[in-house]
């Protein structure tokens, strides 16, 4: 009896330690989360400048193009994807050409599936919810530092919902700035605004840049994505020039 009880003793213990233990990680993935929700938006302050700047000429050119601030808004809003949202704006016109428009963006686009597939990692544990509103926040920029956060060790799943809806934020505002400005700023192009882009992201390498190994996968990718944009038709040549990187670094590691 008394070797019963003192066994039901210990089997009552160690299950009130693994309530406790429960409750404290229950406490702690709150927190977690909202840590790596946090670190995502304040990494993203720096290049917020550039986002700005982008988002402001989109609105402009939008609104020379005949669309209303509503509707720079919506496309800002809904779309959210700054280089499918000009080039729907090279297209646009009295005879929109929809079935071309729709390919075009959907190319353009297609260099998010390896974009998630590179930080697909962090999704592994988490719950369905997240993992879909976090796509709809995967752009080149918030993508970019996330990587670079996993890069150096970073496992928080939230960083790059931080990184995305800061971004998402300012998007918005400076389009709908752009575009009340509308015609009262002339070309963006003529005031540098149309170089944001490249800047944030001339940036954005240079943080990544870890030593002469990158430079073979980031030369083959430049080299590919300049002969494409000259032969091929479209926007291909972003798509071709991240294979060119991938197959690189599988042609050179394949063997290790």
């Amino acid at each position: 009896m008394k070797q019963a009880s003192a066994t039901a003793d210990q089997s009552g213990t160690h299950q009130a330690e693994i309530t406790e233990l429960d409750t404290e990680l229950e406490k702690e993935q709150p927190n977690t989360l909202m840590n790596g929700f946090w670190r995502g938006s304040r990494a993203i302050l720096p290049i917020i400048p550039g986002i700005i700047a982008f988002a402001v000429a989109f609105g402009v050119v939008g609104v020379q193009k005949g669309l209303s601030v509503l509707e720079c808004m919506l496309l800002s809003s809904v779309v959210f994807a700054g280089a499918s949202q000009f080039v729907a704006l090279d297209m646009w016109g009295p005879h929109l050409p929809v079935v071309a428009l729709i390919l075009t963006t959907f190319v353009v686009n297609m260099r998010h599936i390896l974009m998630g597939a590179t930080i697909s990692p962090l999704f592994k544990n988490v719950s369905s919810p997240l993992k879909y509103i976090s796509a709809y926040f995967l752009v080149d920029e918030a993508w970019a530092l996330t990587l670079s956060d996993y890069t150096r060790g970073g496992r928080d799943a939230t960083f790059l919902l931080g990184a995305g809806a800061t971004l998402f934020f300012f998007w918005n505002i400076s389009t709908v700035a752009g575009a009340g400005l509308g015609q009262g700023i002339g070309d963006p192009a003529a005031l540098g605004l149309d170089f944001a882009f490249c800047a944030i992201f001339l940036a954005i390498l240079t943080d990544m840049y870890k030593g002469s190994t990158d430079l073979l996968p980031w030369g083959a990718a430049a080299l590919t994505a300049v002969l494409g944009e000259a032969w091929l038709p479209g926007k291909w040549y972003i798509i071709m020039g991240g294979l060119a990187a991938g197959i690189t670094e599988v042609l050179r590691h394949g063997n290790k």
